[in-house]
C-alpha cells in the first residue's frame, strides 16, 4: 500500500508564489511516476506536471516557467512551486503516485486559493 501526504499551499496574492509538497510512503518500488494534478470549480481534473520514474518530465501547455516541479527519487517526495499565481490558478491540487492502473494513488487534495 502507497500513502500520499500532501502539505503547503493555501491563500495567496496574485503574483505572490506557493510551493505545495508530497510525500509518498509505503511499497513503491522504483517505477513510480509522481506529479501534480489540479482541480480548479467546475472544471475537469487536469495535469500539471510530473516526473517519471526516468526522469522525464511531462507538462500540461499552461505550465511554461510559472510551476516548477521537483522530484526526489531518493525520498519519494515531489513538490511543486507555483510563480507569479493568477486568479485562474485557484484550485484544488493532487499529488499522484502512478505505477500501474492497478496500483494509482492520489493524495487527498490540497487548496490553493489566489485572490486580492
Amino acid at each position: 500500500q502507497v500513502q500520499l501526504v500532501e502539505s503547503g499551499g493555501g491563500y495567496a496574492q496574485p503574483g505572490e508564489s506557493l510551493k505545495l509538497y508530497c510525500a509518498a510512503s509505503g511499497s513503491i518500488g522504483s517505477d513510480a511516476d509522481m506529479g501534480w494534478y489540479r482541480q480548479a470549480p467546475g472544471k475537469e481534473r487536469e495535469l500539471v506536471a510530473t516526473v517519471t520514474s526516468n526522469g522525464f518530465l511531462h507538462e500540461s501547455d499552461f505550465a511554461g516557467d510559472r510551476f516548477l516541479i521537483a522530484r526526489n527519487m531518493v525520498k519519494n517526495t515531489v513538490d511543486l512551486e507555483i510563480r507569479n499565481l493568477e486568479p485562474e490558478d485557484t484550485a484544488v491540487y493532487y499529488c499522484r503516485l502512478y505505477i500501474s492502473r492497478t496500483r494509482d494513488y492520489w493524495g487527498q487534495g490540497i487548496q490553493v486559493t489566489v485572490s486580492s
